[in-house]
Formats: C-alpha cells, structure tokens, sequence
C-alpha cells in the first residue's frame, strides 16, 4: 500500500526531529516546545520570535522561523547551523538576558561557543563575535559538530526544497587548511552535508522557470508624456497632465 503524500506533515516534522535532537544534545533538554514555521523574508535564513503565538487556551510559546528559499542553496549543515542559532536565542530568551532586538550580545555569543559554533560577523574565523547581524562557523571536535555527525549519520534529511530558491551571490570559498568552519568539512560528518541540493541531479526541478509574477503588478504608461504607474491588473488610470490621456497597460513587472 503507498502511504499518502502528506508535504506538509513531513516537512515540519523533519525540523521538529532536529530541533528535539539539538535541544537534548546541545542544550540538555531544557528549551521549552516552540512553535517552527516557514518565512521568506529576504536575505534572511532564519530568525528567533519570542512569545510570538498563543493558543485559545492561553498558551504562549516562541517562534524560530526558517527560510525555504535557501534549503535547495546551501548545504544542509547550514540548515542545520541556522537552526542551532536561533536556539540559541531561544535559550537567551528564558535563562539569560538578551539585548536590544536583533543584537547578539556577549552572552548569546559564550553560549554559541558553548554549543560547538563559533560566532562570527563573516561566518569565518576573524570575524567580529558579536554584533548586530552575526553568522557562525562550526568547531572541530566541538558539540554542534558530535552531535550533527550523528543526526545525519541516523538518515536526516531536508526532503522538501523550494523550486524558486534564494539568489547568493558567492560560492562559497576554500579556508585555510588550519581552520575549521562550515565550508570545511569535519571529520565525522559526511562530505555530502557540504553540497548544495541543487548543485546535485536529484534536484532537477529546481530553479524551474516563473511563469507568474510575485508582485501581480501592472505598469501603465501614458502615450502621450511617458508618465508611468504601477497597480493591479485591470486598472482604468489616466494622466491629468495629457487632458486625461488614458494611460495604457503595457503588462506585468516585477519592479
């Protein structure tokens, strides 16, 4: 019997599988249940929300959102990497003192480290170690990387990637033989953790071309001055300069 494909079920339970994984092997279980959702803020991998659901019942718990856009762009560990970071906020949320929004304090920092990623404003060693927007890079034979080695070493797997992924604009350049950071592998993890699903033939699909445009806007152009306007579809605009000239719609623009 074929089990029903059911998206939306396998997808979150993978995260919630790496999340309830990473919470006993990282932070000893003491991270409270939170709610994971999608987002596709740009340029944007991830991110914490404190209190940001209830229920009717009145329940409260946090929010780590994860990006789509970027599970078909970079390699799983980055995934994976992203989503120890914003625990990590979690953790500062309810057993420390986190700062001003968005800022990554020392405190949130000690604990990165603590956990086995190093906190970096370039994401390699050299960086700054706190700051406003800040990315990490794993220690060798720290607790992020034991604890990754066995996760993906039981089977994990990111199973559902968006066809329309995030555009980066470098790839990713070799470190320095000495140093060990997310573009390196560490021993133990498999090699495969550090390809990108894309760059791979099991994901074809991907970067498929757009047959529709996301801002579903119009842009009207007045024959007579050159006057333009953007607006839904279907939109009867004219141009008070021209006496009213109608201005035509001249078709979908992502502008």
């Amino acid at each position: 019997m074929t089990t029903a494909l059911r998206p939306t079920e396998e997808a979150y339970a993978e995260l919630q599988q790496a999340y309830d994984f990473y919470n006993m092997a990282l932070f000893g279980g003491a991270l409270p249940a939170c709610l994971i959702t999608f987002q596709r803020q740009k340029k944007t991998m991830g991110y914490f929300s404190g209190r940001r659901f209830a229920r009717r019942d009145g329940a409260i718990v946090d929010e780590i959102a994860m990006n789509p856009e970027y599970f078909a762009v970079v390699p799983v560990i980055e995934v994976l990497q992203t989503l120890a970071h914003e625990m990590t906020h979690l953790w500062q949320a309810h057993m420390g003192k986190p700062s001003r929004a968005c800022y990554h304090n020392t405190e949130w920092a000690d604990k990165l480290e603590s956990i086995g990623l190093m906190p970096s404003s370039t994401g390699q060693p050299g960086g700054r170690r706190v700051g406003q927007l800040m990315s990490d890079y794993v220690i060798a034979g720290g607790a992020f990387a034991l604890a990754t080695q066995r996760l993906l070493q039981g089977g994990f797997l990111i199973t559902w990637l968006d066809r329309y992924p995030a555009r980066i604009d470098r790839e990713p350049e070799p470190p320095p033989p000495t140093q060990a950071t997310a573009a390196s592998p560490i021993p133990g993890i498999p090699p495969a953790a550090y390809v990108a699903p894309a760059k791979t033939t099991a994901t074809a699909l991907i970067q498929a071309p757009r047959t529709t445009n996301r801002s579903n806007r119009s842009k009207y152009v007045c024959p007579g001055c050159g006057l333009a306007a953007w607006g839904k579809p279907g939109l009867r605009i004219a141009c008070m300069s021209c006496d009213n000239t109608p201005l035509d719609e001249s078709g979908i623009t992502d502008e």
